[in-house]
């Protein structure tokens, strides 16, 4: 036997759930795609959320000389690579003829300045730019290839060993076990076995290459971080060191003062490793200064560098690729949906009748020449001569296409004369009438003229009205700073605007102005 038909509402019901169902969930999925794009923009590039909003960068300046001795002279020094903190935005070297190249191995990136021969005090100078990166994942997740196992001498052996069954006693990871190693180092007064391992020399620098080595000992990969505070302005920046220790498939930097794996966040890594910055041969009295400069710049320009250094193939697919000329077209562009967002919900949740559907964005586009309140006046002038042209017009029975033309030359004629009129008076405004759109002017004109005639004269005016109402509402959610900067830079949110479209799509309710028509039916009730 076959199973009994599914009734015809039934079965309605049923694709009605179904389409419902999949109208949210596409919905839900344009929402999620640009919400995630908009914040991975923010949050790892830096965009900015607020026009004209300023960003810090700093201007690092690494300045060598040295005295040199009529040989040939080498010059080694180590470079900035990968910081959890900055990126290099830009890089230069300047020296005079010298030969320069750049290497990298698995840990550390360096130059090398070269001349034949060389005399009397020289300079050498590395100038790079740096940008602060607000989230960024740790750039070296590598385990180390091999590691060097120290061999102390006693009393230094017996007293590594016995510090390091105390502080597998008292940890239960490789963080805490690195958090008791520096308290112990950095204990006042000082541990009997760390008083020996130190050796009476307690130096941030002496207690973090310590800390590497007891580490080693037991059996826990870790290395020397060098690098700099960037934090203000200064002609003498100090080298300072850290510590990096491999655990959980990760590289994780530590305070050597404070213990904890919370560097801050003005650290700037630089090299790895206990070598020293510069190395030099062929010469004598090295002397080596690190100075510091703060400048500011836009916002927008620090987020396309960062951009460009992290993920460039993105940047290439974005509006900022595209020339000058092409980024200005779509300023404007990308205000229109902005525009169109508002218009549906002034005409299908509020209900103001205007002329067509979408005539109100594009009056609202030409104030962008006049601006509102001069936009306003022109326009309302302009409308009524050319309501006055076209009712006169009508009495020759011209077809259309004729009626229209006629009315546009005529238009044109009033916007010339408005404009020699308001430029001997002075008045700035008028000039811009020229560039008003006279198509839609005429559009307007017509439509107004036909509903006067269908409708009367009450609904052409309640729709001029309600057209400039709407056409000022809309212009200013289109044309305020935050509008323009936020869908251009962030142009994801055209997805949260044709969601939000949708939805206002599915709304059947009653309209606010109708609320107001129908208020006798409540009094009824």
């Amino acid at each position: 036997m076959y199973p009994p038909p599914i009734p015809k509402n039934q079965n309605a019901r049923v694709f009605s759930a179904m389409n419902r169902t999949h109208f949210y969930f596409f919905i839900f999925s344009l929402l999620l795609i640009s919400c995630g794009l908009i914040a991975y923009k923010y949050f790892v590039f830096g965009f900015p959320i607020v026009p004209e909003e300023k960003a810090n960068f700093w201007n690092i300046e690494v300045h060598v000389s040295f005295d040199a001795q009529n040989e040939p002279a080498k010059v080694v020094l180590f470079l900035p690579g990968y910081s959890r903190n900055f990126i290099i935005s830009s890089e230069n070297f300047v020296s005079r003829s010298y030969g320069i190249t750049t290497s990298t191995d698995n840990i550390n990136r360096s130059a090398t300045w070269a001349i034949h021969e060389a005399s009397k005090r020289q300079v050498l100078l590395y100038r790079i730019q740096v940008n602060k990166v607000k989230l960024r994942n740790p750039p070296d997740s590598a385990p180390p290839l091999e590691w060097e196992v120290p061999e102390f001498l006693e009393p230094n052996r017996s007293a590594a060993n016995a510090l390091l069954v105390e502080i597998l006693r008292k940890s239960a990871d490789t963080d805490s076990f690195v958090m008791k190693l520096f308290k112990l180092l950095n204990a006042q007064p000082p541990d009997e076995n760390v008083a020996i391992l130190l050796d009476k020399e307690v130096s941030v620098d002496k207690k973090v290459e310590l800390a590497v080595q007891l580490l080693a000992l037991a059996g826990i990969p870790a290395r020397v971080v060098n690098g700099i505070k960037v934090t203000t302005r200064t002609n003498d920046a100090k080298i300072e060191r850290c510590i990096e220790v491999y655990s959980g498939g990760k590289w994780t930097g530590y305070d050597p003062v404070s213990g904890t794996s919370l560097i801050s966040g003005n650290y700037l890594d630089w090299w790895r490793g206990t070598k020293p910055l510069v190395q030099l041969s062929g010469g004598k009295n090295l002397k080596t200064n690190i100075s510091v400069g703060l400048q500011e710049e836009d916002a927008i320009n620090a987020a396309i560098k960062r951009a460009e250094t992290m993920n460039p193939y993105l940047l290439n697919f974005s509006l900022f690729s595209l020339p000058l000329h092409f980024q200005a077209v779509y300023h404007l562009l990308l205000l229109i949906p902005i525009g169109v967002l508002f218009l549906v919900i002034l005409r299908n949740v509020i209900g103001i009748e205007t002329f067509g559907t979408f005539m109100p964005v594009l009056i609202a586009l030409s104030f962008r020449e006049t601006h509102l309140i001069s936009g306003i006046i022109l326009f309302s002038i302009l409308v009524a001569i050319g309501m006055a042209v076209r009712l006169y017009l009508e009495n020759f029975r011209l077809l259309m296409v004729s009626r229209l033309a006629s009315l546009l030359i005529i238009i044109i004629i009033f916007i010339g004369i408005f404009d020699i009129l308001f430029y001997k008076l002075h008045i700035e405004i008028g000039l811009s009438i020229s560039i008003f759109p006279i198509v839609i002017l005429t559009m307007t004109i017509e439509r107004m003229t036909i509903t006067w005639e269908e409708r009367g004269s009450k609904a052409a005016l309640q729709q001029c009205v309600g057209s400039l109402i709407a056409a000022s509402i809309v212009y200013f959610f289109m044309f305020n700073k935050y509008s323009r900067h936020l869908i251009f830079v962030y142009p994801e949110m055209l997805l949260q605007i044709l969601a939000i479209a949708m939805l206002l799509g599915r709304y059947k309710g009653y309209r606010l102005v109708e609320l107001f028509r129908f208020k006798e039916f409540n009094k009824i009730k």
